[in-house]
This record gives structure tokens, C-alpha cells and sequence, in this order.
């Protein structure tokens, strides 16, 4: 077997890296790869959850004989004392415990040792103190019982505590095995992205077909795909034609047709019909990588919250130390006999229920486990970081095209002048437009082919920029452009068009005049249409409290139609992409949380400047580097699904904070023994560790809510 080179990084603790795997020397966590790669990361046994099962096993097997001898005096009916007399029980103990706390066990030591070698303390520490005192003071009993003075003995015996460490031991193990099985489960999210890239690939080299490892394509390599099979890498179909399940990119749940030429991404579905396509991306290139990558280092992030639970980690160990040592020393002075083994329960009762476990789990579960939902809705976060600031956004703002609108322009009217025939006008007015690369040129031209009608060659073809088209079609001069252009250009009639298509430019639509032969002849009436998502999303969005502002180029009266529509709070228009920026900066200048929603691209100095940049993505083009927040979706629902995600992972955060502190607030001083002196209780080590267990099951359970709960 290979030795594994990969970079190994602490889940828990910034900054801790190191080849190959290993435990972090501050936590004592086992570490995880950095950088998990599609098509290789695919969910194995897990080497530290197998091993911690089998210590536990082990541990169960031998400290449950432990406790029986040592509680089975109190137990109705069970006359343990008769058939095992007090001295045999005490021998019989610390052999079966030898291996539970000494082997089982003793992963906890050599985590607290490389701690201390590294001047940290952790919950190792503290379980390490409690365990090893309890049982090296049994075994010193037992051994040599003379050394021990009257203060250690109940009915003329030392009091030993084998089945303390032992069972402390058994329910520690239980808990690490709980835990890494939930940590396993956060990571469902990244297993499911990798288990989307297929394990092979079929090359076509030198004229033949074969199969090889998907690390093995290269660039420009001819893959076949089957229908059936995933597409194995990013590229563009060169031979054949097909349908491809996009919906692990697009979101769309029909298949998108496939030609030479269109692109592919790997990890999509083809649904039916065989295709040759040829390798651009590969390896960490791909769109898949890219995304596992960016979900895998969110959820290693550090959130702001963190640094609460870590200034409280900083001194908490040294402080239990201390209350420990104070409750021996008042416990051996002031305590009922013996006192002596007294004072070493309430030690040993803190250093146990005490340990910090439950705060350090707080926020990195819930942050592993929100990142990995958000992944599976196509909401990707960039760090921890940008899901806790989207939490206080109370501003959007959002561009028109492309985020409300479909990006592209449709005909809406066709209306021509006098007896004119609607048809002939569209058709004329596309065939001139065949040789234009404007957005509103191409609106015409799909309308035509829509309606199937025959467009001629245009001759003398000239576009005049910011104006409109003319050229000759079927022998006739024809002019395509804006009213201005038209009057420029001495076509007369002009202005009696202008009138009629006032109506449909208040209503956002733009309006587009012919003329031909010097006359006007017709107007046509184009607008990017609404995508059938943004109402309900707007609305959604303000019900979340959430000013909406669109900031957009389009001329003003187009803007405000269209946010009049959907009730959009403010418009700001006429604004080119650079002076976007400026926006968001007045914007928080006033006190405002600004989030801006944007392609990534063109809108990425203003995506740097608010608080939260979203990039909304579209098909392969998600702008995965240039935002906080990426939508693998284009789709305003996305935004919607990103604010309820991020309210509800910080909500899960502050109850695991407060679980995990006020837990250990109470906790502590009842295994100090606050409550002896008025109810007479004095908490069973043992009592504490299940505690300290639960305190850590409750903060895993909290966090794992978060894959099922609602966020649409």
C-alpha cells in the first residue's frame, strides 16, 4: 500500500497541518485530508471510528464484570458479597480493569501527553487526570492497603474506585465513537458531490477504445459516453447528439439536448443516445472539483463565534485543575470519613464532568453540518465566515438581467403601421438583424424561426452602435433601430409610432422601429421576461425582512416598471457595473448590512465590497472564486434558501454555546460537591463521565437537526 502523502488539517483547530494522517496535538482529534479529490474520495471505513468501535467493544467486555463486583452489593437480590469475598473482588477488579483503562484507554494519555509536550490542555487532560488518578490510586490500595491511612478506609477496607475509571473509560470511548460517527455523517454532503464523478472513463487513443481511471484522462483526450453513464470530466461534444440530466448543476429536472458543439459537465447524467466528446477540464479543473473543494474548506472554517468558545477554552482547563485541587483539599478537611476517598470522588467527579468536549464540538458540528446542507440546496458558502455575516444582511441588492429577469430578451408585440402585415414586418426586421451580435437582434431572430417564417439575405448590411441596423432585404431599404435612428436617417412617420409603443416601454418592454424604403413601417416590442421563480422569491425575501434594491443599466423607466411589478423596495438605474460599488458603499455607510447578488464577473468589484457577495450562478458558468456566497443556480429562490440557511446554522450554534456553558456552569460545582452539605449528594464519578457524555451527545444531536430542517 502507498504511503499517503495527502496534507492532513484538524477539523477543530486553526493552523494545524501536517503530511500524511495523525491526532492534532492541541485537540487530540484525528486529522482529515485537506483536499478531498472527485472521482477518490469515496466513502471507506473509517481507520478511527473502526478503531475507536473496537476499543470500545473491548472496554465493555471487561469494565461491565468491574462494576457489577463493585456495585453489586447495592443491588436487591444480587448477593455479590457471598460469592466473592471483598479482598478476591478488589484483585479481580484491577485486572479486568488493567486493560480497559491501560489499553483501551490509553489513546486518552498519549493525546494529553502530546498536548502538554505542545503547552495545550484539552478535555484529554481532564479525562486523563481523573482516570489515572482514580486507578493508580486503586491500584496503590489494593497493592499495599498498609500505606493508607483511617481517612481512606470505610468498614476497615481502602475504597478503591476501579470501576470509576473503568466505567469513565467505557463511557468516554462510547462518546468519541458517537461523535466520529456524527462527523462522518456531516460529510455526507462532499461523499454524495464525489460519488457524482464516475470512477472510469472510455478513451479513444490511436483510433481504440479503452477503459482508464479517471485521473488518468487528460486534456483533448475523445471520451465516449454511453447512455446510462456520467459524463467523466468538463468538455464539448464533438460527435453525436444526446440528452444529459444537468440537474446537479442547473437544478433543472429535464434533461437539456445535446449537440456538437455544447458543453458538458462531468458528473451529469446522459439520459439517452451515445456521444464522442472532447477533454477541457480535468482533475481539480472541473466544475465538480471546484465545488467539492469549496465545501470541504467551508466547513473546516472558522466562524467569529468560534473565538467565544475558544476564549473560554483557554482558561477553562486550568481553572477545573484548579477547582479540583480546592475540592480535594476542602474534602480531605472538611468531609465526612473517609475523607480522604471522599475528596478523591469530587476530584475526580470535576475533572471528568468538566471537560470541554461539548463547547469545542459547538460550532464546528453545526458549521459542518449547515455547510454540507447548503451544498446539497446548491447554496455554496466560501467560508464560515460569510454564513454568519449573511445571518445579519437587512439589504439586498440585486442586478435585472440575468438574476430577476431570464438574461434573455423575448419578443413580446409585433404592430405594424397602417395595413401592414405582422409577419412580413417580424420577417424583414430579423433578416436584417441575421448579421447583428445584439441581444434585441437575436430576440428577433428567434421569434422569427419560432413562427417559421423565411428569412431572405440582407445586403449592404451597416450597425451603427447605441443606434440600430440598416441594409437592403428583397431589394427594399430597410431601417431597424431606435426611433432617433430612424428620424436621423429621414424615415418619415416616425413619431406617430412612438405614441403607440409608449404603453409597452412603461411596462419594460423595449421598443424596436422599421422602416423601409424611408417610411416607417412598424414597431416590435422586446423584454427579458420575468423567470417564473422571482415573484414568489421577492416575496419570500421580504418576509424575511429583507430590503430589496436593484441596481441595474437599463434606462429608467424599463427598471422601474419591472420593479413596480414585484415590489421591489428601490431602484437605482442608468448604472454602469463600476459604479456599482459606490452604491453598496453609501449604502453601508448609512448602517446598512448590504448583501449584492450578481454573475461574479462582471459585477465583482461591487460583490467584493458589500458584506455578503452572492454569485448567482448559470449552468457551467458558476463563478465559483469571486464571492462569499455562489448559487450553483441562477435562480433568486437560491438567495432566499441562502438567508434561511444561514439564520438557522447560527441559531443551532448559540443553543449548542449555550447547552455546552451552562452545562458546564452547573456541572462543576455539583460534582465539587456544592450539594452535600444541605441534601447530602455527592455525584458517583461515574454519574459525572455519562453526564459529560450526554452534555457532548446533546451539542452532536442539535447539529445534525440541521440536515433535515426546512430552509425552502
Amino acid at each position: 500500500m502507498s504511503e499517503d502523502r495527502r496534507i492532513y488539517i484538524c477539523p477543530m483547530c486553526e493552523g494545524v497541518r501536517q503530511e500524511g494522517p495523525g491526532q492534532c496535538p492541541h485537540c487530540g482529534m484525528a486529522l482529515e485530508p485537506e483536499s478531498p479529490g472527485a472521482g477518490t474520495g469515496r466513502e471507506g471505513e473509517d481507520p478511527e471510528l473502526k478503531e475507536m468501535n473496537r476499543r470500545f467493544r473491548v472496554s465493555l467486555v471487561f469494565g461491565l464484570p468491574v462494576f457489577i463486583l463493585a456495585m453489586g452489593s447495592m443491588m436487591p437480590g444480587v448477593p455479590i458479597g457471598r460469592w466473592v469475598p471483598e479482598t478476591w473482588s478488589r484483585w479481580i477488579q484491577l485486572v479486568l480493569a488493567t486493560p480497559v483503562v491501560a489499553g483501551c484507554g490509553s489513546i486518552f494519555f498519549v493525546r494529553a501527553w502530546k498536548a502538554l509536550r505542545h503547552g495545550s490542555l484539552n478535555m484529554f487532560t481532564l479525562i486523563s487526570l481523573g482516570t489515572g488518578a482514580a486507578y493508580l490510586y486503586s491500584v496503590a490500595a489494593v497493592i499495599a492497603p498498609q500505606l493508607f491511612p483511617p481517612s481512606f478506609r470505610e468498614e476497615g477496607h481502602v475504597v478503591v474506585y476501579f470501576e470509576a475509571a473503568a466505567m469513565i473509560t467505557v463511557l468516554v470511548l462510547i462518546g468519541q465513537v458517537m461523535e466520529l460517527r456524527a462527523r462522518k455523517r456531516t460529510g455526507a454532503a462532499v461523499r454524495e458531490l464525489l460519488e457524482l464523478a464516475p470512477e472510469r472513463a472510455r478513451v479513444i487513443r490511436d483510433g481504440e477504445e479503452q477503459e482508464v481511471p479517471l485521473d488518468q484522462v487528460e486534456k483533448g483526450d475523445r471520451l465516449r459516453v454511453r447512455p446510462g453513464e456520467k459524463v467523466p470530466v468538463d468538455g464539448t461534444v464533438a460527435e453525436g447528439t444526446s440528452s444529459v440530466d444537468e440537474s446537479m448543476i442547473t437544478g433543472e429536472p429535464m434533461p437539456a439536448g445535446k449537440e456538437p458543439g455544447d458543453r458538458v459537465t462531468g458528473g451529469t447524467l446522459n439520459s439517452r443516445g451515445s456521444f464522442i466528446m472532447t477533454a477541457e477540464k480535468v482533475g481539480s479543473e472541473t466544475v465538480l472539483s471546484q465545488i467539492v473543494d469549496m465545501v470541504s474548506a467551508a466547513q473546516r472554517s472558522r466562524a467569529p463565534i468560534q473565538r467565544v468558545a475558544d476564549s473560554v477554552a483557554s482558561w477553562f482547563v486550568p481553572a477545573v485543575v484548579a477547582v479540583a485541587v480546592i475540592a480535594f483539599i476542602v474534602w480531605s478537611l472538611a468531609g465526612p470519613e473517609p475523607r480522604l476517598a471522599h475528596a478523591l470522588a469530587a476530584a475526580v467527579s470535576v475533572l471528568i464532568i468538566a471537560c470541554p468536549c461539548a463547547l469545542g464540538l459547538a460550532t464546528p458540528m453545526s458549521i459542518m453540518v449547515g455547510v454540507g446542507r447548503g451544498a446539497s440546496e446548491g447554496v455554496l458558502f466560501r467560508d464560515a465566515e460569510q454564513l454568519e455575516a449573511l445571518e445579519r444582511v437587512d439589504t439586498l441588492i440585486v442586478d435585472k438581467t440575468g438574476t430577476l429577469t431570464e438574461g434573455r430578451p423575448g419578443l413580446q408585440r409585433c404592430v405594424p403601421a397602417g395595413e401592414g402585415d405582422e409577419d412580413e414586418i417580424l420577417r424583414l426586421a430579423a433578416s436584417l438583424e441575421q448579421g447583428s451580435e445584439h441581444p434585441l437582434a437575436a430576440a428577433l431572430v428567434e421569434a422569427a424561426r419560432e413562427k417559421g417564417l423565411e428569412l431572405a439575405a440582407a445586403d449592404s448590411f451597416e450597425a451603427v452602435s447605441g443606434g440600430g441596423v440598416r441594409g437592403t432585404v428583397d431589394g427594399r431599404e430597410v431601417l431597424v433601430g431606435r426611433a432617433s435612428f430612424l428620424k436621423d436617417r429621414g424615415a418619415s412617420g416616425v413619431d406617430a409610432l412612438t405614441g403607440q409603443a409608449g404603453e409597452a416601454e412603461s411596462q419594460g418592454a423595449t421598443a424596436v422601429y422599421l422602416a423601409l424604403d424611408g417610411k416607417a413601417a412598424g414597431w416590435l416590442a422586446v423584454a427579458d421576461r420575468l423567470k417564473e421563480t422571482t415573484p414568489q422569491a421577492v416575496e419570500a425575501l421580504h418576509r424575511l425582512g429583507i430590503r430589496l434594491i436593484m441596481v441595474t443599466g437599463d434606462q429608467e423607466r424599463t427598471a422601474k416598471a419591472v420593479a413596480a411589478e414585484l415590489g421591489i423596495d428601490d431602484v437605482v438605474a442608468g448604472v454602469a457595473p463600476e459604479d456599482k460599488h459606490d452604491q453598496i458603499k453609501r449604502l453601508k455607510e448609512a448602517g446598512r448590512r448590504v448583501a449584492m447578488a450578481g454573475d461574479g464577473i462582471n459585477d465583482a468589484p461591487a460583490l467584493a465590497a458589500a458584506d455578503v457577495g452572492i454569485a448567482m450562478g448559470g449552468g457551467t458558468d458558476v463563478a465559483i472564486e469571486s464571492a462569499g456566497v455562489t448559487l450553483v443556480k441562477g435562480d433568486l429562490r437560491g438567495i432566499e434558501r441562502a438567508f434561511r440557511l444561514s439564520r438557522k446554522v447560527m441559531r443551532n450554534i448559540r443553543q449548542n454555546l449555550f447547552f455546552a456553558l451552562v452545562y458546564n456552569a452547573a456541572g462543576v460545582p455539583v460534582a465539587a460537591g456544592i450539594l452535600y452539605p444541605v441534601f447530602k449528594v455527592l455525584l458517583n464519578p461515574i454519574i459525572a463521565a455519562a453526564a459529560m457524555s450526554c452534555s457532548s451527545v446533546s451539542v452532536v444531536s442539535n447539529a445534525l437537526r440541521l440536515r433535515k430542517v426546512a430552509i425552502r
